[in-house]
């Protein structure tokens, strides 16, 4: 019976109390304390945040410029295929050049040349029609209409009739 007095006494009921009033505190103190870290972002999840932020911003100027050097490299790469297509071109036009046939069929057609014992006619309306007669009789004959196939002395007598005509000073009379 000494227990059961012991269970009822007063001071066994004040300290029981105080233990359990303590329990609520601690409980309401721990309650206050954990609603601020509830929030899902932690102190690890901000400089995670902030240090991918950082990384974005420290790369995004070297990337801009390795896009924009690549497009570079490829215009060039583009100028220097087009550049190797004309120096082919020229590699060919010097391969004619080196053909004495080629030669004279280009010194006949813009000087209007002609062999020893042909005959060249220009007629005066700027058509040129040129008969080439050989020495055994046979003749070929060529009509065209372009003003560049005109004869060069035409080109140098117009060109002189012109600065004639402008007068003193390339004035006009």
């Amino acid at each position: 019976m000494a227990a059961d007095r012991d269970r009822f006494s007063t001071a066994t009921r004040l300290r029981a109390l105080g233990t359990q009033a303590a329990e609520r505190v601690y409980r309401a103190q721990n309650r206050r304390m954990r609603a601020p870290r509830r929030s899902r972002l932690t102190g690890r999840a901000a400089l995670l945040v902030l240090v991918l932020c950082s990384l974005v911003v420290a790369l995004a100027y070297p990337m801009r410029q390795y896009v924009s050097q690549r497009a570079e490299i490829d215009e060039q790469r583009r100028l220097v295929e087009e550049l190797r297509g004309r120096v082919e071109d020229r590699r060919d036009q010097k391969a004619r050049w080196q053909d004495p046939a080629y030669v004279e069929r280009m010194i006949r057609e813009h000087l209007l040349y002609v062999r020893p014992g042909e005959t060249g006619y220009t007629l005066p309306d700027g058509t040129a029609d040129t008969a080439d007669r050989t020495a055994d009789g046979a003749s070929r004959s060529r009509r065209t209409t372009a003003p560049a196939d005109r004869a060069w002395y035409r080109h140098l007598w117009d060109g002189v009739d012109a600065a004639d005509a402008a007068g003193p000073a390339g004035r006009r009379p």
